[in-house]
């Protein structure tokens, strides 16, 4: 339960409104902002786009992808060149909605710098490996994780055969991907996708998914948005 002050001005006098507001357990959490006599609500992610922070939390799907998609073409519309920063929680998820994460990161002018808080595991991995160059942060306690891309088959034998060749061919192009961002051997990412394959945020600095473990601080850590 909330309660928000709406000041309204009516000539010389004053009137304050008070609405109380019940929020649902689920609910979105929402902030007040106020500049001298005015106040702004926003719910905590417009809040955060505000700052150029976009949160990938959760699993990888067509939804999560869209509006992780539209959040960045409008911040890169409206400011090409600072940074977007993008956080990332997420066991990963379908391959394709990932990739259309991926080229929207690489086709934007505006930089995304990553950053690792929890996990990021399969396409989440490669999302967090895919930041611009010196930009990629993993916390001390996260999690990374890469492997092969998976997928099942029903239907007849030349329907399972065709899905057999795109899941090959998927697994071929993310290899060159993460070979591309971590400076690793072909070889060398392939022994690794063929399991799945865990890291500490120094072992994921090691093999050249991010660039640099954030230490703890004895501040409240502003995660990069001003960087």
């Amino acid at each position: 339960m909330n309660i928000l002050k709406n000041t309204v001005f009516n000539g010389s006098k004053i009137l304050t409104r008070c609405l109380q507001i019940t929020l649902p357990r689920n609910s979105v959490p929402f902030v007040i902002e106020s500049e001298g006599r005015i106040e702004r609500t926003y719910d905590i992610y417009s809040r955060l786009m505000k700052d150029r922070i976009i949160l990938l939390m959760g699993p990888v799907n067509d939804h999560v992808s869209s509006v992780i998609i539209a959040q960045m073409l409008f911040l890169n519309c409206e400011n090409p060149t600072k940074p977007i920063h993008l956080y990332i929680n997420s066991p990963g998820g379908s391959v394709t909605a990932g990739l259309g994460i991926y080229d929207c990161m690489q086709y934007i002018n505006a930089p995304v710098a990553t950053w690792c808080i929890g996990q990021a595991c399969s396409m989440g991995s490669l999302l967090l490996a895919a930041g611009a160059k010196d930009m990629r942060t993993a916390l001390p306690n996260s999690r990374i994780m890469v492997h092969q891309p998976s997928g099942g088959a029903q239907g007849t034998a030349s329907d399972i055969l065709i899905s057999a060749k795109e899941i090959e061919y998927l697994r071929t192009r993310l290899n060159e991907i993460y070979v591309h961002h971590t400076g690793q051997p072909f070889k060398v990412i392939s022994e690794k996708l063929d399991r799945d394959y865990f890291m500490s945020a120094e072992e994921a600095m090691e093999f050249g998914i991010v660039d640099k473990v954030e230490p703890h601080s004895g501040s409240t850590p502003t995660l990069g948005r001003n960087k």
